[in-house]
Formats: structure tokens, C-alpha cells, sequence
């Protein structure tokens, strides 16, 4: 519940980490505005273990972002329309369903909406970690539709060792979300019975992974796509890295990677909501 104590806290923290993300450029100057608000409001409306949830997505996706970084800049530059230094819009499009979800949660009380932001915390984990790990495979990607091998980076491409990586990113999510909740639990009654909270760990599990394969699923089918006829390269672009402008060849012209995101955060959202009612 919203909190003036809270409120403070997270002005004062978040801007600590605003700080640190730009001395580590995890973070571009709108990007870090963008994620001040939201960690601000997040505090403010859902506490201590929603803000550590989404700085443990910002600062793991940061790490994976710039693990081997100098082996994936070919890929990423070619391939991506964005390059590992977050923007305004892909802070939003990872931290605006969290966001207001912790709003709504003190409309009606309930850990339905707890449920359903571990799942969309769960899912923009797993998808970056999934996304950062797979792209350095040594075995080709497979478009998630078809099967088809497919050039490493290509949107809706999914590997083993990607696939794995995806899934320890949302497990993260929900042991942070198991021990920060236990020890709350603990501190505050004096009693914790760890087995009542095993259900953090299966929605962070479940619905980060399920949102991260809705993620590869739009990304295989609707998001949009171009083809650079001087590199003969398909790429999220539409300037090459060459310079060059693309063709449209696929998809909603529309529908960038930052949409395709803040879809899947939603159905990660969803997932975590329906776990919660039927576990």
C-alpha cells in the first residue's frame, strides 16, 4: 500500500541507482528519467520486495547485456534496432505493467496483482537473458514457427543454450521474490513457513518462461521486419547498419521489438494472475 515512508525511500534509492546506471551506461539519460519514475512509483505503491524485483531485472539484464559484449556488437548491429544501452522506450515497455500493477494493488487489496507483476518481471528477465545468453550459441538458432534455421539474432530464433538461460533469468526472479517475501514475513510475525510460498517461485518460473516464449512467438510472426538489399541482411532496422534504408518484408510495419515487449509483459502478467487463482 502506498506509503509516505515508501514514497521517500524510493525517491532516495532510485536515484542512487540512477546515478550508478549512468556511470555504467546500462542506461541512456531518458531511460534513466524513465526508470526513476518507475521505480519511484513502485516503491511508493507496492514496497520494498516490488522495487527489489525490478532492480533485480535491471541490474541482471544489465550484467548479461554486457557479458561479451565486443562478441555479440557484429550481431547486435546488424540484426537489432536498438543497441545493449536501454532507452526511454524499452524502460517503459519492460517496467510500465509492473508499474501499474502496484498502483492497482491498492485499489484491491490482493496477491493476485503481486502474482501477475512477478510474471511480467518474470517475463522481460527470461526474454533479455534468453535474448543476451542465445545469440552467443554456437549452434544456429531455430525460428520458434517452423524449426527452420534461421541467422543468429533473428527475431523469434530460439536456441538450447538460450532457452535455458531464459529460464534460470525468471528463476532468479522468483527466488528473489521467495526470500525477500519470507524474510519479510519472518521479520514482521516472527514465523515463516517457507513451503506456503513455493507459489513465487512457479509463477516467476511459469510465467516468465511462457512470456518469454510469447515474446519469440510475435517476434517470429507479427513484429515488423526489414531486409537491407545492399547487405542482403533481414534486420529490426529500418537504417542499416550500412546506412542504408530497408525494405518492409514482414510483419506489422508498426510493431517494433519495444511493442512486442510490452505484449509479452502483459501475457506474462496474465500468466502469473491465472497461476495464482488456480495454485
Amino acid at each position: 500500500m502506498f506509503t509516505l515512508e515508501n514514497l521517500l525511500l524510493g525517491i532516495i534509492l532510485s536515484t542512487i541507482l540512477a546515478i550508478l546506471a549512468i556511470k555504467k551506461k546500462f542506461l541512456t539519460k531518458d531511460g534513466v528519467i524513465a526508470a526513476f519514475i518507475i521505480g519511484v512509483i513502485t516503491m511508493a505503491f507496492g514496497g520494498k520486495t516490488w522495487f527489489l524485483l525490478l532492480v533485480t531485472f535491471l541490474f541482471t539484464s544489465s550484467f548479461v547485456t554486457k557479458y561479451k559484449k565486443n562478441t555479440k556488437n557484429k550481431i547486435a548491429a546488424e540484426k537489432f534496432e536498438k543497441g545493449g544501452i536501454r532507452d526511454a522506450f524499452q524502460v517503459l515497455a519492460n517496467g510500465l505493467i509492473p508499474m501499474l500493477l502496484a498502483i492497482a494493488e491498492n485499489f484491491i487489496v490482493s496477491d493476485i496483482f503481486f502474482a501477475a507483476f512477478i510474471g511480467a518481471v518474470a517475463t522481460v528477465t527470461a526474454d533479455t537473458w534468453g535474448t543476451e545468453i542465445g545469440i552467443l550459441s554456437k549452434s544456429s538458432p531455430r525460428l520458434i514457427t517452423t524449426f527452420k534455421k534461421v541467422e543468429p539474432g533473428t527475431s523469434g530464433g530460439v536456441t538450447k543454450i538460450g532457452t535455458l538461460a531464459s529460464i534460470f533469468g525468471a528463476l532468479i526472479v522468483g527466488l528473489v521474490a521467495f526470500i525477500a517475501r519470507g524474510l519479510w514475513i519472518t521479520i514482521t510475525t516472527g514465523y515463516f513457513a517457507f513451503y506456503k510460498l513455493i507459489w513465487l517461485i512457479i509463477v516467476a518460473l511459469l510465467g516468465g518462461f511462457l512470456g518469454c516464449i510469447m515474446d519469440s512467438f510475435l517476434g517470429a510472426t507479427v513484429q515488423a521486419m526489414f531486409y537491407c538489399d545492399h547487405c542482403m541482411k533481414e534486420t529490426e532496422k529500418r537504417i542499416h547498419s550500412c546506412g542504408n534504408r530497408t525494405r518492409h518484408i514482414r510483419g506489422l510495419k508498426w510493431l517494433n521489438n519495444d511493442m512486442v515487449n510490452l505484449l509479452s509483459s502483459i501475457f506474462g502478467a496474465i500468466i502469473g494472475a491465472l497461476l495464482f487463482i488456480y495454485l
